[in-house]
């Protein structure tokens, strides 16, 4: 809803605009006919609902003739401007603003005789777009800084509970082990102990029997102690997390979305679920990479090792036609971080064959 009024307002201001221009137009020989300007008005003002932010740069290009040639489309070009300020590259928009510039002076020139009158348009529609161009690129840079400054956040918060979870798993190992070290040393003992008094033959059927009840006691708190051990080492999850065995799916959930996906799948033995799970975030992650930064790329997704090697994670994709790396931000930091904490190591960047590539290592528990 609140897209829709935005949208509105910018066509009734774009309107507005036209209308300023087209009341001051009038009074010129060969002003086109009234019906003709408000169609076209309406027309640019409608493009600016649906174009404006899905193709900013045609939107622009249409817009600079017909706001040379007619009055009413000249108040939708500053903010067809504005929106490639806002969605395109700075180069784009200084290139689309250069262009209409030296076509109104060239233009302008020729049509319009006085040469102050000359000077005083053409410096108001230059400055003017200028001015809608350089705000627009300004306000991109303030909502790629602010992405920016979230991602880290996240990225922060990501790595902190990661770093209390790899602290608490430690924890919990270094309990498990000291239990099964000393608790269940002892009682082995004394299991051991209670079952040579049950045979004893000097012992009373009395002793006997006692020393019976002592050994099963014995042998039932070692399993209950075994049973504590195995929670303290594989804490229960609220929720199931993903593994391995789960990557075949976001590959496909992938090729479902119009990505080109290939999968090569190779683990010798069952992949612990803890490894599984770290290589299932790292497709995850690239694939998403892939697809913001080089939409209909083809994805390769290659994972292959064993208990000897480790696992060995690689998604690649081709680069972007524009040459910009995609996913050299600060979500393969926290890649980065995740496969550290289980020290593992990460490597990302361009290959030579034009390719983009992520690989990683990761250990395999014994």
């Amino acid at each position: 809803m609140r897209r829709w009024l935005v949208d509105a307002a910018v066509a009734l201001a774009a309107f507005g605009l036209g209308v300023f221009f087209m009341v001051n137009s009038l009074s010129d020989e060969g002003a086109a006919p009234v019906w003709l300007e408000l169609t076209l008005g309406v027309l640019s003002a409608a493009g600016l609902v649906f174009f404006r932010r899905s193709r900013p740069v045609t939107l622009a290009l249409v817009l600079i003739p017909l706001a040379i040639l007619f009055a009413l489309p000249m108040g939708a070009l500053p903010f067809a401007l504005f929106a490639v300020g806002v969605y395109r590259r700075g180069g784009v928009a200084v290139g689309l603003t250069a262009l209409h510039a030296v076509l109104i002076a060239v233009i302008y020139r020729v049509a319009i005789g006085d040469v102050g009158l000359y000077y005083e348009i053409v410096t108001f529609l230059v400055l003017l777009h200028v001015s809608m161009v350089a705000v627009g690129m300004l306000t991109r840079s303030h909502r790629k800084l602010v992405s920016s400054w979230a991602e880290r956040a996240r990225q922060a918060e990501e790595g902190q509970r990661l770093r209390v979870e790899q602290a608490r798993l430690a924890e919990r190992e270094r309990l498990a082990r000291e239990m099964h070290d000393v608790l269940a040393h002892r009682m082995s003992l004394l299991a051991v102990h209670a079952g040579a008094l049950e045979v004893r033959r000097e012992a009373s059927p009395a002793e006997q029997a006692a020393a019976g009840v002592i050994r099963e006691c014995a042998h039932d708190a070692l399993e209950d102690l075994r049973t504590v051990i195995h929670m303290l080492r594989d804490p229960a999850e609220d929720h199931p997390q993903p593994t391995l065995g789960d990557v075949p799916a976001l590959v496909e959930q992938s090729r479902v979305a119009g990505a080109e996906v290939g999968l090569a799948l190779d683990s010798g033995g069952d992949v612990p679920d803890s490894v599984g799970r770290h290589a299932y975030r790292i497709v995850q992650e690239a694939l998403t990479n892939a697809r913001k930064h080089a939409p209909g790329a083809p994805v390769r997704v290659t994972i292959s090792g064993d208990a000897a090697r480790g696992l060995d994670v690689a998604v690649a994709n081709k680069l972007a036609p524009s040459g910009d790396l995609p996913g050299a931000g600060a979500g393969l930091t926290g890649l980065g971080e995740r496969v550290a904490l289980v020290g593992g190591r990460l490597e990302h960047g361009p290959t030579a064959g034009g390719e983009f590539r992520v690989r990683a290592w990761l250990p395999w528990p014994a």
